[in-house]
């Protein structure tokens, strides 16, 4: 979250921290000219003139403070005073960018969209408001430069990205809209859908797809990394979802991990061992990929997919019926299911794990929010234990009783296979034409679209922060051993 500065302390400590005092005292009063920095109230000033104005106070106040973290040492290599002023000047642009969005955010997007004509994804939407926003949020150019610094050297250019999307998902219409262009499916999916009809199977890199009969079996291939999820997995990934949802002969998925070759693993399958901590901490994991994941990429296997023939409109109601294009899946954990593995459980139909197998959200040790997972698990385990889990490291034996509210089945390793052809075939034996009505009809009561909506909201703001906190860096090192890692 935002930390407040007081105002009679912002000078002193910036100043304290050794930059210039002339310089500092004009971003002091860059802050004070951002109206929207003391108050949110209405305007006596035109809105098109006041809000041309408010960006562009915004514009010099964000331009002088990131002179200001240029000027000072390396993040990682500050101390003392130094290191306090670089937080003050991080958070006191997070506070007037975070008040200037509450007042503009929805405004932008609906001329980004073309008042909602255009269903724009999240990384599209803001690299077309970061062209209207210039200093205020990173253009592209900007994040790859930023790219090439360890994690810990990072000032925080993401953290206005989070506060932009955040306020969108706020506003009802805009956050709705969102949230249903996310479903929509990639034009890579769309561009090699004919291919995968056609061939039964594709080969996206880290993730495969085969189709047998009414089933298409997704596997996760990233075995160097133990099947984890990071930036190179995420776009596979939904890309796999896509098909399988789109291809007119599959009735359902199943989505199982790959043979890995790790020494501790060796010619065991492994279902998915969570983010690549290592990618992290060496500051090449965006804070996008996040996005990508609980607003694309899980929330397509949990809701289905948007088709591109179904309207998507600021005024269509939100109350109205989701028009998803839906099928069941089912996951098979073999080993672990960590972290964002785990989260992928609380997404599917129906999961079937090898006994000695474990799930967990190590989310303390990590310093970053696991996904949707305080929302999705204290539906299958209770409150308490989902507090357990995200903030004190429990851990669930698949074949504990903890373990069977979330695995639907737990068997030997041995009958693992037999156990997946047998749950496949019951469910295309006994018809599929009401799957997706019942999974929506499920999620009316569990997880309706304004609930996501505003879970979202606090979501993408709060992961901002814990992405680019010094405590995430002191917990890999602690937990991981970050410092010894390589990618």
């Amino acid at each position: 979250m935002i930390d407040s500065v007081a105002p009679a302390d912002r000078l002193l400590s910036l100043v304290a921290g050794g930059l210039d005092e002339s310089a500092a005292t004009e971003f002091v009063r860059a802050l004070d000219a951002c109206a929207v920095s003391s108050a949110n109230g209405p305007r006596r000033v035109a809105e098109v003139s006041q809000r041309r104005l408010d960006t562009e106070n915004l514009q010099l106040a964000c331009r002088r403070g990131r002179a200001l973290l240029a000027a000072l040492p390396l993040r990682s290599k500050r101390e003392g005073a130094a290191k306090h002023a670089g937080h003050a000047i991080t958070h006191l642009m997070a506070n007037v960018s975070w008040r200037f969005f509450r007042l503009y955010a929805a405004a932008l997007y609906r001329e980004l969209t073309e008042d909602g004509k255009l269903s724009l994804r999240v990384d599209a939407l803001l690299e077309a408001a970061a062209a209207r926003l210039p200093q205020v949020l990173p253009t592209e150019a900007e994040l790859a430069a930023e790219r090439e610094l360890m994690q810990q050297d990072k000032d925080g250019l993401e953290i206005a990205q989070g506060l932009f999307v955040s306020q969108v998902c706020a506003d009802p219409q805009c956050g709705h809209h969102l949230l249903r262009s996310m479903l929509r499916p990639l034009p890579g999916s769309l561009e090699r859908l004919a291919e995968f009809t056609r061939e039964g199977r594709i080969d996206l890199g880290t993730v495969k797809v085969e189709v047998d009969g009414k089933t298409a079996y997704v596997y996760l291939h990233n075995e160097r990394y133990l099947n984890s999820e990071d930036d190179t997995t995420v776009v596979p990934l939904e890309m796999a979802f896509d098909l399988v949802l789109l291809h007119p002969d599959v009735r359902m998925g199943v989505l199982r991990g790959s043979v890995v070759d790790h020494p501790k693993y060796a010619g065991r399958r492994v279902f998915c061992s969570g983010i690549n901590l290592t990618r992290i901490y060496q500051g090449k994991q965006t804070y996008l990929s996040f996005l990508f994941r609980n607003m694309a990429m899980h929330s397509k296997l949990y809701r289905g997919l948007l088709p591109v023939e179904v309207p998507n409109g600021l005024s269509m109601p939100n109350v109205e019926p989701e028009e998803t294009l839906e099928k069941p899946w089912v996951a098979v954990v073999e080993t672990f299911a960590i972290g964002g593995g785990c989260q992928l459980l609380l997404v599917v139909d129906y999961v079937i794990a090898e006994e000695g197998s474990y799930f967990s959200l190590p989310a303390r040790k990590e310093g970053i929010l696991p996904g949707a997972s305080n929302m999705r698990l204290p539906r299958f385990v209770g409150e308490r234990l989902a507090r357990e889990a995200i903030m004190f490291d429990k851990t669930f034996q698949a074949d504990s009783p903890e373990g069977r509210m979330i695995a639907n089945q737990v068997v030997p390793a041995g009958e693992i296979d037999e156990a997946v052809k047998d749950c496949v075939a019951k469910a295309i034996d006994s018809g599929m034409v009401s799957a997706g009505g019942n999974r929506k009809a499920m999620r009316i009561q569990t997880e309706p679209m304004e609930t996501y909506r505003q879970y979202m909201a606090t979501y993408v703001y709060e992961q901002a922060f814990c992405h680019l906190s010094e405590q995430l860096i002191a917990n890999l090192e602690r937990h991981w051993n970050a410092k010894a890692r390589t990618l």
